[in-house]
């Protein structure tokens, strides 16, 4: 009797447990929601999760905080959010780089793959292959073949070791077979300026970067590294239009929750999101950005996530990449 007593008594505080639980998820959200942030306030990602979380707030009634938490490549923040509860509450903001880490430092605090629960792609952000106006070729065919009968003796810059321009001429060699000298600064502002006086032949760019000095004549673009064409350089090929098809490098932006956040959570803020996204204002404030809006579901994220994670795992292994 007194066995079947517990028995009862378990059953009756397991359904408890579990309409409370379900009440909590169909009522989300019922406090603030913070999206932390990895890098410093001001970057396009700080501006893009700021941007979604003013509409998320006015679209779901609570509060949403931007949280900064900088520091080793955007390892820190995101290893916050790895180990938050998988409630919904705490949202990473990530980039490419999040996939790109784990095989540039000896060891990171979570796995891109199994340590979240992906939400939503929210935009991509184009890189476009810059050159200084005195190097000679006018395409990329000309610049392969310039590269390849003249080995090491042009250089390239980039704002460190594993960022993601570095990355993207890492692939580009790769894929080529040329040998291009490295020359990494220490951020992006130093790079450019080198760049622009001649003292580095060329680089990967962000578009909203480059556009500027484009402009004026002081760098030129010779390709764009991604799949279509950007309505900012009609003009401008691709790289696959141009014979190198395996370098689509577009930066991309995800929002993330933890492992085991409920889909129904998930699925909630992936609809707001894909809203929010297409609200002219939004886009005209990510545009600023050199962002394009990109909304996908959670399982297109996690598809490009575990793509990327291979992709990037196997040009560090080849080209011998450190974050050092």
């Amino acid at each position: 009797m007194a066995t079947l007593f517990r028995f009862s008594l378990l059953a009756t505080c397991l359904a408890a447990s579990t309409s409370s639980y379900a009440q909590g998820i169909q009522s989300y959200p019922d406090k603030p929601i913070t999206i932390v942030v990895p890098f410093t306030p001001g970057t396009g990602i700080d501006v893009l999760a700021r941007t979604l979380g003013q509409k998320m707030s006015q679209r779901m009634g609570q509060a949403v905080i931007v949280d900064n938490k900088p520091g080793a490549s955007g390892n820190i923040g995101t290893g916050i959010v790895a180990h938050a509860p998988a409630d919904g509450y705490t949202l990473l903001m990530t980039v490419s780089t999040f996939v790109m880490n784990p095989g540039l430092f000896k060891q990171v605090p979570y796995d891109p793959i199994t340590s979240f629960a992906p939400v939503a792609q929210t935009a991509t952000g184009a890189q476009v292959f810059v050159v200084h106006p005195s190097f000679p070729a006018q395409n990329m065919t000309e610049a392969v073949a310039l590269l390849k009968a003249n080995p090491g003796k042009y250089t390239y810059a980039s704002p460190g070791n594993g960022t993601p321009p570095h990355m993207a001429m890492e692939l580009l060699k790769l894929n080529t077979g040329t040998d291009v000298m490295h020359v990494p600064y220490k951020g992006s502002a130093g790079a450019i300026t080198d760049l622009l006086a001649g003292h580095i032949n060329m680089m990967m760019l962000p578009i909203n970067a480059a556009l500027a000095h484009v402009k004026t004549g002081k760098v030129r673009i010779l390709g764009v590294a991604r799949a279509q064409r950007l309505a900012v350089t009609p003009d401008v090929p691709t790289l696959a239009e141009q014979g190198l098809p395996d370098i689509d490098v577009d930066l991309w932006f995800g929002l993330l929750a933890p492992a085991g956040t409920s889909p129904v959570v998930v699925d909630k803020i992936n609809g707001e999101i894909k809203k929010i996204l297409a609200l002219p204002d939004v886009r005209e404030a990510l545009g600023k950005q050199g962002l394009v809006p990109a909304p996908g579901a959670p399982q297109v994220l996690a598809k490009l996530i575990q793509d990327d994670a291979a992709r990037w795992a196997d040009v560090v292994k080849k080209a011998r990449i450190t974050a050092d």
